[in-house]
Formats: structure tokens, sequence, C-alpha cells
């Protein structure tokens, strides 16, 4: 009992004394408060020799207690640079603390500082001089001391910009919770750093190095300053995962030498990209890995803007496994050695990049292959690979932007070795070697651009040199067949390098090309249903690569686009500079023979066709009907019936979706239809009047020639004459204008039979001479589904006048005995009878 009250007691006095201490502290704090602050500034003016601007400065002591801190707020310090402005550091809070029993004997020294919420800029100039040499040694010693001996430095929240002009060197570093430290002894400094931090960027001339990483340090470092160097004990860096030990040396007597060592524990793929320069990681850093995958290498020579130090590191993987996160594939089964070392002359010229004994297996398929690259400046590769794959489990490990999916086998070998710039400048430099085979087994692949697939893919591929030859591929798209045959000129270096021109020569040959489905132009509309119903032009889009280069011999059993069937379709067909032309291409369609020769410029927004086609013996209304009546319903496949053989010589215009522009056709038609008729044409059955019905129902004519103009969206129509089977319109003169607008404006001719009867009829009709037969002139104007058909006053009132001036240059020849009178009564001609018609 008695002990328990003397525990009692002593915890008692012990609260009461600490109390006391505190109060006491309190009390000094609150007496020498101004003083401390007097001294603190007149410690810094002395050591300070730049601007330094504060808000405000008090003592505290709970804020880093037990110790007692001087805090300065609002603190802007100019960098060290002559007549600048520019800050050093900007800092919302600064804190400058030391021991409480400083209080009693009035000797106070700095041992620790903190720097919180702010930003520190510090930079080397081009002329080498640097912006952060503020802190000098002092004059003058105070009765009263105020010495800074700091050991222990705290950065929180904290953004540190390092930035070095004449190396080219830019570090941005977050310091979240950083701390050192420092232990001087004698000339050694020993520094121990720990914390973490949020590295933006390590720059080093264009490359950035651990962009954007978080990292955790536990570093331990003896600087000595009379031999100005750096001993850098086994410390380590946290990245993720991966930690990295680093050890070695620094010399900075004269010149910056280093002697570093790097060894990667818990390594794996994302660690060490993460080394890596974003524009060489960019693509693979989405890519992870498990199994074992090491790391390890040396840092040796000298640090300078001219300099630079030997590097040599060792990577590789051992049974590893690699995956993209989002993707069901894997790689698996990897084992590699890799190599990276600058050489000898520490430069990119001699830099070399290593990577051999490939082996792996992507779903059960084996592949193997090595790499060297050689003199990043003016590279060299020597390459070698060989893969058994299954194209969906490729594409699902590294997807291509224009495909959605894929099936099916290959089997690739392939070998380069070269420099790659002479290979970009001559890709047939006797230097460079290629050589590989590539065979594919029902290869199926899915666009994403395009609603059709292409299945079926079998064939075989041999590279020589710079070409690809194809002995025979085969495939389908969508129901298209093709068979193709020939080479593949500069595919490698099109492959290869962007800007490099592609020319295919080969023989293709289909049992069936369906153009709806080839021309499709988008998932959302169907080639299929726009080919029965007769789908706009707007269905199907027309894009020439600008730098694929076609000479393609042809030949096609059977075409289908839209209404058009044909067959036998033959000829060549060349592209370049997206130019498609045609020296011959014929078809058989329509009852006849289709040829055509031209050129299709695609270079421009509109595309321009020129070209010259020739039609035979072509059944005029399914022409009509494949065309689907011109766009017209004025004259369409059913009123018509005949063989039409042509010549064709046009300038059209289309936009990329197929789609003409109307406005800028040009054309020149020389037409003959023979064996022609008209059925059922409404104009024709206006004309019952004069004619009867049943006759102009079905007009026949042996033969019609014309030429056609089309310009400025009208069809030119020049005087021709029509000779039918109907006895009162036996001969039919038209000629007039049909706009694409449908608004027509013909002008027609009928010749009548004016005479009664004869009396030697029963001998048969009796022939008067065309010129005393009378002619009726009409014209039909209005649109498609709304004309008239009228008395042309003004034809007849041409011909009148000229009827009287011919009459009166006759007489005129007659009284000048120039001509002689026409002797009378004419001798009647007896012809066979036939139907006549009295108007």
């Amino acid at each position: 009992m008695g002990s328990r009250k003397k525990l009692v007691r002593y915890f008692f006095f012990a609260v009461a004394g600490f109390f006391f201490m505190v109060a006491l502290a309190m009390g000094l704090l609150q007496v020498y408060q101004d003083k401390i602050i007097q001294l603190f500034i007149a410690e810094a003016n002395q050591h300070i020799k730049t601007k330094v601007t504060v808000e405000k400065i008090e003592v505290t002591w709970w804020e880093h207690f037990p110790q007692v801190a001087i805090r300065l707020q609002q603190v802007e310090v100019t960098e060290a640079v002559p007549g600048s402005t520019v800050p050093l550091a900007k800092l919302k809070k600064v804190y400058a603390s030391f021991r409480p029993w400083d209080l009693l004997g009035r000797s106070y020294r700095i041992r620790e500082l903190h720097l919180e919420e702010g930003e520190v800029y510090a930079r080397v100039l081009p002329n080498g001089k640097v912006n952060y040499r503020f802190f000098q040694s002092a004059d003058t010693v105070q009765d009263e001391t105020l010495d800074f001996d700091l050991q222990h430095i705290g950065l929180r929240n904290v953004h540190v910009v390092y930035q070095d002009a004449p190396r080219q060197q830019k570090f941005s570093v977050q310091a979240h919770a950083l701390t050192a430290a420092l232990a001087l002894e004698g000339p050694v400094l020993q520094v121990k750093a720990q914390g973490d931090a949020f590295i933006h960027t390590l720059a080093i001339g264009q490359n950035d190095y651990l962009k954007e990483k978080r990292v955790t340090l536990a570093s331990k470092l003896s600087i000595d300053t009379q031999q100005k160097t750096i001993a850098l004990e086994p410390s380590e860096l946290q990245i993720a995962k991966a930690v990295y030990q680093v050890g070695g040396q620094i010399a900075y007597s004269q010149k910056t030498r280093v002697d570093l060592h790097v060894n990667g524990k818990n390594t794996d793929v994302q660690s060490i990209l993460a080394l890596l320069p974003p524009r060489i990681s960019r693509q693979w850093g989405q890519y992870r890995s498990n199994g074992e995958v090491y790391f390890k290498g040396k840092v040796k020579g000298e640090v300078s803007s001219r300099k630079s130090p030997f590097l040599d590191f060792a990577f590789g993987a051992r049974g590893a496994t690699f995956y993209h996160p989002e993707l069901k594939e894997k790689i698996e089964r990897v084992s590699l050695e890799g190599r990276f070392t600058n050489g000898a002359q520490r430069s990119s010229q001699t830099s070399l990049l290593e990577l051999r004994k490939i082996q792996g297996r992507l779903h059960g398929k084996p592949f193997s292959g090595e790499v060297v690259y050689q003199n990043f400046t003016d590279p060299t590769l020597r390459l070698q690979a060989r893969a058994q794959v299954d194209v969906a489990h490729v594409l699902g490990l590294f997807p291509v932007k224009h495909l959605r999916s894929g099936s099916g086998q290959a089997q690739v070998q392939f070998s380069f070795a070269g420099n790659l710039r002479a290979f970009r400048a001559n890709p047939y430099h006797s230097g460079v070697k290629a050589a590989g085979t590539a065979s594919l087994q029902q290869v199926s692949l899915r666009f994403r651009q395009h609603p059709l697939p292409l299945t079926g893919l079998t064939g075989s591929f041999r590279l020589r040199g710079n070409d690809i030859a194809i002995t025979d591929l085969k495939g389908m798209f969508g129901s298209t067949d093709v068979q193709v045959k020939g080479s593949f000129r500069n595919a490698l270096a099109w492959v290869f390098f962007r800007g490099q021109r592609l020319k295919i020569e080969a023989d293709v040959s289909s049992r069936f090309l369906n153009l709806n489905q080839v021309l499709a132009a988008s998932e959302g509309k169907s080639s299929g249903a726009a080919a029965g119903r007769g789908g706009k032009a707007e269905a199907y889009g027309f894009n020439m690569p600008a730098r694929l280069e076609l000479d393609l011999n042809t030949t096609v059993k059977r075409v289908q686009f839209r209404r058009f069937k044909g067959r036998q379709l033959q000829g060549k067909v060349q592209l370049k500079d997206q130019v498609i032309s045609t020296p011959g291409l014929a078809i058989q369609a329509v009852g006849g023979r289709f040829k055509v020769q031209g050129r299709m410029d695609a270079r421009r927004p509109l595309i321009k066709v020129t070209s010259v086609a020739t039609l035979e013996n072509i059944n005029v209304d399914s022409l009509f009907y494949v065309c689907e009546d011109f766009g017209q319903q004025f004259i369409t496949q059913r009123h018509l019936r005949g063989e039409l053989t042509a010549q064709i010589n046009s300038e059209t215009y289309f936009d990329h979706h197929l789609s003409p522009r109307t406005d800028l056709v040009r054309a020149e038609v020389n037409t003959i239809l023979r064996n022609g008729q008209l059925l059922n044409f409404a104009p024709m059955q206006k004309l019952s009047l004069f004619v009867k019905r049943g006759e102009l129902a079905h007009l026949r004519f042996s033969e019609i020639k014309n030429n056609f103009y089309i310009r400025n969206r009208t069809v030119y129509i020049p005087e021709m004459e029509i000779k039918s089977n109907a006895g009162r319109l036996s001969t039919i003169t038209v000629s007039g204008t049909h706009t694409f607008d449908q608004q027509m404006d013909y002008r027609v001719r009928l010749p009548l039979k004016n005479h009664r009867p004869d009396k030697d009829e029963r001998f048969g009709v009796i022939a008067t001479g065309a010129e005393n037969n009378p002619n009726l002139f009409l014209t039909v104007k209005g649109q498609e589904g709304n004309f008239k058909v009228a008395y042309d006053q003004q034809r007849v009132r041409q011909k009148v006048a000229a009827d009287l001036k011919r009459e009166k240059k006759e007489i005129r020849e007659i009284f000048q005995g120039k001509k002689k009178p026409e002797e009378r009564p004419e001798e009647k001609k007896v012809k066979p009878a036939a139907k006549y018609f009295e108007f």
C-alpha cells in the first residue's frame, strides 16, 4: 500500500514537473520571442546574399514539438543572379527549429529546416552559372549567437524543378514527404534520405525518363567536401513493386565522373519500360508480365555537356508470361537475353541493342527469333523470326487499328539484314538482304470500316529482296471470290516506312464479282437491299490510296452491280497517282457487248471520269432497265425495243460517294438503233386525232441514226427522221431538248397524205411526190407527267416563208431561162395497194 502511494506521488511530481517545464519554456519563449526573431533575421542576413520577402515571422512550439520553431509564412526567395527578379523559391511555410533548452543558454542552434507547400526553381544558366548559391559564410560573430547547424531537412508538398541549360536537362519532382538526416564528421557530410515523391519527368536531351512515376526513396551517401567525392552506399529506389539498388561513387572535383552499378529486384516488363523514354515505351506501356524478368547494369565515366558515361545493361526473361490486362491473350514460356550499351565511343553511333535467344508460345504455337539494332544514328538492323500463329490470338494480343477480328492459321519465316537509311533511300540496295516465306490457311479478317469480311484466304507468299511474290492466293470478299497470282513490288519498304509506294502486278480472276458489296461504304447500309430496291449511290464509297499502284489483268465470269449483270469481263486495269485507267475493258451484258477505255482521276475532291465507250447490239429495253431508266419516267424500258449500237465520248464528275455531278456532265453519243419499237408511248397516243390509236400503240422502225449531245444537264437531240410502219406517219421528224429535271421541249413534224381515192385506185394507190404532202408541225412541252402536245405555229410560219422564198427563186429562174417549166400533166405511177387514212 505504501509503495503504491509512492508511485502515485512520483507520478504526480513528474506530471507537475513536466507542466512546470512547459510553463517555464512558454514563459521564456514569450519573453525572448522578439529577441529570437531579431537574432534569426540578423543571422539570416549574414548568410543569405539575395532578396527574401516574408509576410510574417513568429515563434511556435506546438507545430514541431518538442522542438521550438521559427515559422516564416509566405516566403519568396529571389534567385542569386545579379539584376534578376525571378523567384528561386515560393513557399507557404518555412520552419527553422532548435531545442527548447537553447532558451536557457540563449545560444540558439538551428538544427532542422522544414519547407512546406511551395515551389523551388533551381537552374543552371547557359553561361554555366547557377541561381541557387545564395548562402554564404558570416562575416561577424554575435554575442548572443544563433547558428545554423543543420542536421535534418524536410520537404512536404514541395515541387522541385531543376533545369540545366548547357546539358539540356530538366528534372521535375513533387516531394510529398521527403526527409534528409545530416551528420558532419570532419570534411565528410553523411546524408541519409528517405520518403515519397512523384517524378513528373527526368528529361535528358530529347528523352523523358520515369515520366509520371510515383517512387519511394531510401538512400545513404557520404559527401567528402575536401576530396569532392560522393560515396553512394547501396540505396534503393522503389517504383511500384520493383526495387532498384544503386551504389557506387561520384567525383566532382573538376569534371563529374560516375562509377555506379544498378541491380533490379522484383522487376517486371512494366518496371523496365518505366526506365525508357515514352516515345519508345508508349506502345508497349499497357503490357504486363509474370515470372522472372531481370535487369542489371553499370554506368561509368565522365558526365558533361560534351561527354556521356559508358552504359552497359543486361536484361532478360526466363519462363515469363507477357499479357495485356484488357485482352485475354498471353505470350507464355518466354525466354530471352537482352543487352544495351552505348559502346566504346559512348554515343548513339556505337549504341547497340540485342535481343537474343527469343523463344515463347502463343496459345500453344511456338515462335523464336533474334534482333540486333546497331548504331542509333544510322541504324543497321538484323532480324530473324520464325512462328506458327493463330491469327485470332495474334490480333488479340497486338490489335491492329483497322481490323476488328481475325481467324485462321499462318506460318511465317522472315530474315532481314541491312542499313535502314540505305534501305529507305533505295529499297533495292545491294547491301540489304531480305528473305522469307509465309503461308495462310483459311484466314478470315473483319474490318472496322467495311461491313464485309475477307474470308477463306489460302495461299503462299515468298519474299525476295524487297518484293513479295504471290504464287496462288484465293479468298472470298462477301460473295465475291478472288484468285491472285503476281507480285507486290516494294512491299517491304511499304511496310517499314511511311511515304513508300506499293505496286501490285497481278493476274486477278473471279467467278463472281459483286460490286454492291465491294463498294459498300458503311455497315449501316445494306448493299444487298440497295441492289434490290435500286439503292442510291450514297451507299457506296470510293477512295484511292495515294501511294498504291496497280497493274492488273482481270478476268471475271460474272459481274453484278445493282440491276446490272454482265459476263466475261476481260481487260487491263491500271492505277497510279490516284488515277485509274484502262486501255481496254470489255464485258458481255444486256444482249450485246460493251467496251470501254478511259481514266478515272480521284486526286481532287471531285472524281473526273473521261471515257470512250462502245456498245454493240445492246438490247435497248434491257439497257434502260439496268440503268433504272436513267432516273426519269418519261420514256422507260417498257416503251422501247430494239438493238442499240453506240459510241459514247463522255466527261463525267462524281463525288467520293459515287454520286454524279450532273451539272458538269459532257458527252457526245453517236447511236444507231435497229429493229426499233415504240410501245404505248403517251405522247404518241395524243396524236390519235390524226392516226388510228392502234397503230400509235405499236410503232416499228427499221433504223434510227443520230448524234446526241449532253451539256448543262440537258440532252440536245438534233433533227432526225424516223421511218415507221404507220401509213399516215410513215416518216416522223423529231428534234428538241430534254433536261435532267425532266423538262421537255420537242418539235415534231408529221407528213400526212392529203389525196382522196383515185378512179384508178383499183390498180393501186397513186403515189404523189413527197413535196406535195402536207406537214403537221407539233410541239411537246412540259414535264414527264404533265406535258402538252400543241400546234407549232412558229415552225409553220418558217416553213411557209421558206416555201415562198423557194418558189420565188424558181419563178425567177424560169423567166430568166435558167430552168424549164415542169411538164404537165404528170404521168400517173401505179403502186401496189396499201392502207391509207383520209384526213
